[in-house]
C-alpha cells in the first residue's frame, strides 16, 4: 500500500467511524504533512488532528483509527536497534524498545508460567507507582505477547485477546501494591494519590486493547478492524449500546449540543422575522408601478412560543435515552413557553422540578433513575396504564397550545395499550411526536406496539445524539 493509498484509506475509515471529514480537510492534511514531514509519528498525529478534527469529542475515535493505520511498531514490537522512532517505507513506524539491564534479551513470548506472571505483575506495579507511560506501553506489548495469545491457531491465524491479559494480570488488584511501593501502607490514606494510580491501571488496560487492535490489523487488515472494533463518534453511538465511558462522553456533550442548537435556532428565527405575505398591501403598492409588484409586504409575525409536555418511559435500557432527551429539551427550554416532564413505568410521576438551571447532567440522570421507583407499581412497563393514569391525574396538562412528546420503545409486555385514551391525549394537544430509541427494523417484534401507536401519533426513530439534535431542532 502506497503512502497515498494509506492516507485515503485512513480518511475513509474516519468517515466510517462517524467523523465528518470533508475533501478540503483531507487536502489541508496533505499540505500540513508536506510541510512537517514524516519523521516523527506524534507530529504526524498532530498534523492530522489539527486539520481533520472539528470537535474534541471526536478525539478518542480518531486516535483509535490513527493507531491502526499508522502503528508505532510492527510484529511483536521488538526492534533490533535501540534508536528512537524511525519511519518505514510502507508508512508504518518501528519503535526501538529500551534494553533492560536485568534482562539483556527480550523474554520468550510463550513464557507465561507462574513465575513469569509474578515478575510481570511486579514490573507493572512499579510502572503504575512511577506513572511512567513509556514503561506501561512496553509492558502492554509484552503482556499481549505473553498472556494474550489465543491458543489452537496456526502461524498465519494468530489471535490475541485483551480479556485474557486483564484476566491473568488483573491490573486493578495491583493498586494497593503500587501504593505500598511508594510508602503508603493504607490505600485510603491519600484518596487523590489512589485515584492517580487507579488511572494508571485503566491506562494499561487501554494500551492492551490498542495493542490487540494493532496486531489484529496486521493479520486481517486495518479496514476490517476499524469497521468492527473502533467506537463511533459519541453522537453516532446508539443509546441502547452505550458503555459507561460512552455515557460519560454523552453527558459532557449535552450542554455544548444545546448551545449549538440554541444558536442555530435563534439565527434561523431572526432570518424568519417576516410573517406571511399580505396580498392586499402588496397589490395596493403595485399600483404606483403599473400593477407590477416590485416590493412585497408581509404581515407581522405573531409572537408566541408553544408549551411542551414530555412523557418518558424510564424502564430498562430506554431510561438513559429518556434522560438525555430530557436534558437536551430542558437546556433549550427558552425556546418554549413552558416545559413539563413526566416519567412512567406503569405509574406517572412528574419530574419537572429536577431540571434546574446549571444542574449537573450526571446528577440529573441519577435523580431520574431514582424517580423510577415512584413511576413503578408492579415493575413492568404498561403504556396503557401509564396513559390512563396521566389522563386521570393531569387532565389540564394538555391544551391547544401544547406539544406532546412521548419517549419510549412502545413495548408494553403484551398488556392493554389503551389506544382510545392515547388518541384522546393526541387530540387534546396541538402536535404529538413519539421518539423510539429502537431501530425501525425492530418495531413490531415481540411485545412492540410501535405500528399501533404510530397510526395515532407520528413515531420517529431516535437512536443517537445526532438524530436527537435534528428532531429537537425541527420541534423548536
Amino acid at each position: 500500500m502506497s503512502l497515498l493509498d494509506r492516507h485515503l484509506a485512513f480518511l475513509q475509515a474516519l468517515r466510517d467511524a462517524g467523523l465528518p471529514v470533508a475533501l478540503s480537510e483531507g487536502l489541508d492534511a496533505v499540505r500540513a504533512i508536506e510541510a512537517l514531514g514524516l519523521h516523527e509519528r506524534e507530529t504526524l498525529r498532530a498534523a492530522y488532528s489539527a486539520t481533520l478534527l472539528t470537535r474534541q469529542s471526536h478525539r478518542p475515535s480518531f486516535d483509535q483509527v490513527f493507531d491502526l493505520y499508522w502503528p508505532a511498531v510492527v510484529g511483536d514490537g521488538y526492534s533490533e536497534t535501540k534508536s528512537t522512532t524511525e519511519g518505514g517505507p510502507d508508512g508504518a513506524f518501528r519503535l526501538g524498545l529500551p534494553e533492560d539491564p536485568a534482562h539483556p534479551e527480550h523474554p520468550t513470548p510463550l513464557d507465561d508460567g507462574p513465575q513469569a506472571l509474578a515478575d510481570f505483575r511486579e514490573a507493572l506495579a512499579t510502572a503504575m507507582a512511577l506513572g511512567d507511560p513509556d514503561a506501561l506501553a512496553v509492558l502492554a506489548r509484552e503482556g499481549v505477547q505473553r498472556f494474550g495469545r489465543i491458543r489452537g491457531r496456526g502461524p498465519g491465524e494468530q489471535r490475541w485477546s485483551a480479556y485474557n491479559v486483564s484476566n491473568r494480570v488483573s491490573p486493578g488488584e495491583l493498586v494497593a501494591k503500587a501504593l505500598a511501593g511508594i510508602g503508603m501502607s493504607d490505600p485510603d490514606e491519600d484518596p487523590s494519590l489512589r485515584r492517580l494510580v487507579e488511572a494508571q491501571a485503566r491506562a494499561f488496560e487501554d494500551l492492551v486493547e490498542a495493542e490487540v487492535r494493532r496486531r489484529a490489523a496486521e493479520v486481517r487488515g486495518p479496514q476490517h478492524v476499524a469497521r468492527h472494533t473502533v467506537r463511533q463518534a459519541v453522537e453516532q453511538i446508539d443509546f441502547g449500546s452505550a458503555r459507561r465511558a460512552d455515557l460519560e462522553l454523552m453527558r459532557r456533550e449535552v450542554q455544548p449540543l444545546a448551545r449549538r442548537l440554541a444558536t442555530r435556532l435563534n439565527r434561523e428565527q431572526h432570518q424568519r422575522h417576516r410573517g406571511p405575505l399580505d396580498f392586499r398591501r402588496t397589490v395596493r403598492a403595485s399600483m404606483s408601478s403599473g400593477g407590477v409588484p416590485l416590493e412585497t409586504h408581509h404581515r407581522p409575525r405573531r409572537p408566541g412560543r408553544p408549551d411542551l409536555v414530555v412523557l418518558c418511559d424510564v424502564s430498562g435500557s430506554v431510561a438513559g435515552f429518556a434522560g438525555f432527551t430530557l436534558m437536551l429539551v430542558f437546556a433549550l427550554r427558552e425556546q418554549f413557553n413552558r416545559v413539563r416532564a413526566f416519567t412512567f413505568v406503569d405509574e406517572v410521576h412528574e419530574v419537572t422540578d429536577r431540571f434546574v438551571p446549571g444542574a449537573d447532567p450526571a446528577t440529573v440522570l441519577a435523580d431520574l433513575a431514582a424517580s423510577a421507583r415512584h413511576a413503578s407499581l408492579w415493575g413492568r412497563t404498561s403504556y396503557g396504564r401509564a396513559f390512563t393514569r396521566f389522563a386521570e391525574q393531569h387532565p389540564d396538562a394538555l391544551t391547544p397550545r401544547t406539544n406532546l412528546l412521548v419517549l419510549g420503545d412502545a413495548r408494553s409486555n403484551h398488556g392493554d395499550l389503551a389506544l382510545p385514551v392515547f388518541r384522546d391525549l393526541v387530540h387534546a394537544a396541538r402536535h404529538t411526536w413519539w421518539l423510539n430509541p429502537e431501530h425501525v427494523r425492530n418495531w413490531d417484534t415481540g411485545d412492540s406496539a410501535a405500528s399501533e401507536y404510530g397510526r395515532i401519533a407520528a413515531m420517529v426513530e431516535c437512536r443517537n445524539l445526532t438524530q436527537l439534535a435534528e428532531f429537537v431542532h425541527d420541534l423548536a
